[in-house]
């Protein structure tokens, strides 16, 4: 799988992968860029299905999509990486630090769980997507991921991520929902070997702090920071003080 990827940063820094939420591209990060490629060479990339990758047929799997992150590592000869995922991007960082934790020196897993919601609910939305494409979710979409004064402070900016959506590749979204579906990785948290730092928004309606205790009662090394007043989203309307608590961790001794 050829993921599109973006390098910034210093060539000689070291790489931390920014790995995106559901129907979103890799400029989910603009707003981290700056201040993260001060200390890092970051890669971004998109999921199979979105952005610039290729939309193969779904069902996808969380498997494949780890794989993929694999096989972009492996063709850029990068060896051992930090990785910060958001969302279904935490939950491959978690499928990668218990079935690769060679490959994963330090962990973020942003706004992200364990199991999200129920499998019939991903069963509904890939069902939608595929009959009516993604314009028919995005209004719904964008009232979990950001709050509603959020939304009326920012209009511009909650416009721009539902044009996101709106055009993600509506195969690519369904895929990726099949591999929600399936994905109940509650039992296997105790295998995820690197330090992990677990962000949960404050406000989140998709991954809540009950979500996130699960994670950091199972990881084995894990720390939690909660972004108060933020839905789904956290590294958008909060971007320093997200980019404060993955550079806190990324760099502990």
């Amino acid at each position: 799988m050829n993921l599109d990827h973006r390098f910034d940063g210093p060539e000689d820094a070291p790489v931390l992968v920014l790995s995106n939420s559901l129907g979103t591209t890799l400029d989910l990060w603009e707003l981290q860029v700056h201040g993260l490629s001060r200390r890092f060479r970051l890669l971004r990339y998109d999921h199979r299905g979105h952005g610039g990758s290729p939309v193969p047929p779904g069902p996808y799997t969380m498997a494949e999509l780890g794989g993929d992150v694999l096989e972009l590592l492996d063709r850029l000869e990068l060896e051992r990486v930090s990785f910060c995922g958001l969302s279904i991007g935490g939950a491959v960082g978690m499928w990668l630090g218990a079935n690769a934790p060679e490959r994963i020196d330090r962990l973020v897993v942003a706004c992200s769980s364990a199991r999200f919601g129920t499998s019939d609910a991903w069963i509904e939305r890939a069902a939608t997507v595929r009959a009516e494409g993604t314009e028919a979710i995005a209004d719904a979409v964008m009232s979990r991921w950001f709050t509603p004064s959020f939304a009326a402070e920012e209009p511009q900016i909650v416009r721009r991520f539902r044009e996101m959506v709106a055009t993600t590749p509506a195969e690519g979204y369904a895929g990726c929902c099949d591999a929600l579906r399936d994905w109940d990785f509650r039992d296997e948290l105790g295998r995820v070997a690197p330090p992990t730092l677990v962000i949960v928004g404050e406000l989140d309606p998709v991954a809540s702090f009950v979500d996130a205790e699960v994670l950091f009662e199972r990881i084995p090394d894990a720390s939690v920071t909660v972004i108060a007043g933020v839905a789904h989203l956290a590294n958008v309307p909060q971007p320093e003080q997200f980019k404060h608590a993955v550079l806190s961790h990324l760099e502990a001794l």
